[in-house]
């Protein structure tokens, strides 16, 4: 039987759609060998690399993993950690010694450094088969944010907003001059010092997470910025 691929890759398909047939092509994420036919298991965009087929999910709720670099919020505090709001089914705990470089004395008020409500940058250090990640806010670009506001989006849209080495969100930035970092659970923060063009960086990711799908959306988000920008 001649192997035949069945759909082009950045296609858009559903769970039990044929992808390929043949024993040429493997099945990988999101995908799988029925018979001589590579099936999808879900809704999702096609990747296709060589003769190995996967699918990105479109919806979905984020899943943690380990060395992911999150936003979440500060949603309680005892005397020695902080529990932390993921915007997911688990819920983060941080310790005083992950939580900064600097001495903590016994029985400061921890309030001081990160307060309920507060949103953070942070690094997950382990997840936990109870549904508990371990994070901490050591490392390069982990930190307390200020200001600015917090836009959520779709956790299967982040790696299209962040883009190729960051080329996307890069774009962004450049073209609203502002500051953004991207979750991996989907919490985009924003922080301009131009009221309108926080909006726009704000619009455009918007943008991006309705268009995630289509090819060609580099391009394409670089003209339309160009255009607004010189509104």
């Amino acid at each position: 039987m001649t192997s035949k691929l069945l759909i082009k890759d950045k296609d858009i398909v559903v769970p039990g759609e044929d992808l390929a047939q043949g024993m040429d092509f493997l099945p990988s994420a999101g995908s799988y060998r029925d018979g001589d036919a590579i099936v999808s298991q879900l809704m999702g965009m096609v990747r296709v690399d060589g003769k190995v087929i996967k699918i990105i999910p479109l919806t979905g709720t984020y899943i943690p993993k380990r060395n992911d670099t999150i936003v979440g919020q500060i949603s309680d505090l005892t005397y020695s950690a902080w529990s932390i709001k993921t915007f997911s089914a688990y819920q983060a705990m941080m310790s005083m010694k992950e939580a900064t470089s600097e001495y903590i004395e016994k029985g400061a008020d921890l309030t001081k450094l990160y307060d309920i409500g507060d949103y953070i940058v942070i690094k997950i250090t382990n997840v936990t088969s109870q549904k508990l990640i371990d994070v901490t806010m050591k490392g390069p670009g982990l930190r307390k944010l200020r200001e600015g506001r917090i836009v959520k989006v779709n956790s299967n849209k982040v790696p299209r907003i962040i883009g190729k080495q960051g080329s996307m969100v890069g774009i962004v930035k450049q073209y609203t001059n502002t500051q953004i970092t991207v979750g991996q659970n989907g919490i985009v923060w924003i922080y301009g010092e131009d009221a309108k063009m926080e909006n726009l960086a704000e619009k455009t990711i918007r943008k991006i997470e309705a268009e995630a799908h289509t090819s060609g959306l580099t391009d394409k988000i670089e003209a339309w910025l160009k255009k607004e920008v010189a509104q």
